[in-house]
Formats: structure tokens, sequence, C-alpha cells
């Protein structure tokens, strides 16, 4: 496994390779989630690039940059064994030089949900991504269903921009008790790590409901306040009952369905999905 870091290291990699190439991008403190994605581009590829950067144009200015979780070496220790090419972990200043002014945006999709909350997070991820592939040239890229807008937004931008790759998009890592793996879990204290799996049962009660035949999106949603409220730790910031393409939210649901919620646990903001249909 090659740990790279400059650009003309990783574009000489690159070409060495022949076959296809999967590409997993993280931003570090990796957890099963992330070794869920490596482990399948490592089984339908002949070689995998794992990139680590904690990119700083997706945080807003009250947001966790500078507490985001980072340790490189414990990364490499749990990469190592999956069989990984090569892992890049270029610098933000590599990534954003000075006197940078370019910026890849989707439009309608990233205006709802987590684009509403906040503000310029979708402008900088769409950016980063943009310029892994640009730099890793995959054929496959992983991501995970948790970050469900996240997902649909790279769909999006790999159409509009003719990114000759395919988007994989893998289930959500649970917990035994149902939490979404995050690196922000760490965040949590004990008593705030027990309360959070009210997201999972929150979305799992309103899933009940549509496989009784609930197809009323506003009493799915209605579902998912009421149980988020009967936990005194969890202060909600959204719940959604959206199209899976469209993320529009729905009056009746006739086809693909994404249940959504972000959820603040003390200081730490989850968010988790389900999708129905």
């Amino acid at each position: 496994m090659d740990i790279i870091s400059s650009l003309s290291d990783l574009r000489a990699a690159r070409l060495s390779f022949e076959g296809t190439v999967g590409l997993v991008p993280t931003m570090g403190y990796l957890h099963e989630g992330h070794l869920s994605l490596v482990s399948r581009a490592r089984a339908e590829n002949e070689h995998v690039i794992v990139t680590i950067f904690v990119n700083p144009t997706q945080f807003g200015a009250n947001e966790d940059l500078s507490k985001y979780p980072r340790d490189l070496d414990r990364d490499l220790s749990l990469l190592r064994p999956l069989g990984v090419d090569v892992v890049w972990t270029p610098s933000a200043e590599m990534m954003y030089p000075p006197g940078y002014q370019t910026w890849v945006e989707v439009e309608a999709l990233t205006h709802p949900l987590e684009g509403s909350m906040r503000p310029g997070h979708f402008k900088g991820v769409t950016t980063i991504v943009a310029k892994l592939f640009n730099a890793t040239q995959p054929h496959k890229a992983y991501f995970g269903q948790k970050d469900a807008q996240q997902v649909a937004v790279i769909r999006r931008m790999v159409v509009d921009l003719n990114f000759p790759l395919e988007v994989i998009v893998c289930p959500t890592q649970r917990e035994a008790d149902g939490l979404a793996m995050s690196s922000r879990n760490k965040y949590l204290n004990e008593a705030e790590r027990k309360a959070a799996t009210v997201l999972f049962r929150a979305l799992r009660a309103a899933k009940e409901l549509y496989e009784a035949g609930e197809r009323d999106a506003e009493i799915l949603r209605i579902k998912m306040k009421e149980v988020l409220e009967m936990e005194p730790l969890a202060k909600m910031q959204y719940v959604s009952c959206a199209d899976y393409d469209s993320l529009e939210e729905l009056d009746v649901l006739k086809g693909r369905a994404l249940l959504s919620m972000a959820v603040f646990l003390g200081k730490t903001r989850l968010i988790d999905n389900f999708v129905l249909g």
C-alpha cells in the first residue's frame, strides 16, 4: 500500500494501473462503514484508491472543522489488510492553492434538507469530489447511503458533467443498537450515545407504518417527530419524507421515497435515513 501526498506521485501511480480502478473518498477517522466501502471496491476492481482529506470548504463558520477527528496512523493500520493500492492524503494548500476561485455547484438538489441547514456545504462537497475524480480517474466511486442527499447530488453532478464513472451506493453500516456509524459519534457522551438510537427508532416506526400500507407522507413525518419528541436529549432539526430522486417533499408516496432527519444530541449533529420502496 503506497501512501502518497503529492498530485504528481498520485498521477504516476494511476498511470501504472491496468484494469479498473475503484475510488473511496473519505475524510478519515475511518469506521466500519468506510471499510465496507473499501471492501466492496476491492471486490469489484483491479485497483483501489482511498483518499483521506478533511475538506475545509464543506464546513460552515460555526461547524466543527478544527475539532473534526483525525488519526492518520490509525486509518492506515485499518486500510493495510484490505488490499488498498494507494492512499492519497493531499494538503489543503494543494487542493485550494492561493487565488483559488473555481467551484462546482449542483442547483436544485442542494436547496432542501441539509442544504437549507448548512449553506454552502454542498458547494464544497461537489467541488472537492470533482477534484478527486479528476485526480484519480476512477471507473467506480463508492459512497455510503447514510449521506443520502450527498449521494443524490454527486450522482447528478456525474451525469451533468459527463464524468466517465459509475457511482456505487452502499448500505448504511449500523451499530448493534441501530445507530448509523459516523465519525461524529465519538463526540457523544454516554447519555447522548444511548439517546442517539432515537434516530433509528423514529425511522423504523415510520417504515413500519409504510409497510402496513400507509402512503400519506405527512403521517410518516408526524410519526418520526413523535418518536423524536419522546427523547428529552434529542433536539430535532428536521424530518423529511421526500422523493428519492428529486428530494422534493411528498404528499403521497407512489415510488421510491427517502425518510431522513437531522437531530442534535447535545452539541453533536447526527443524520440518518431509510429508503422506502
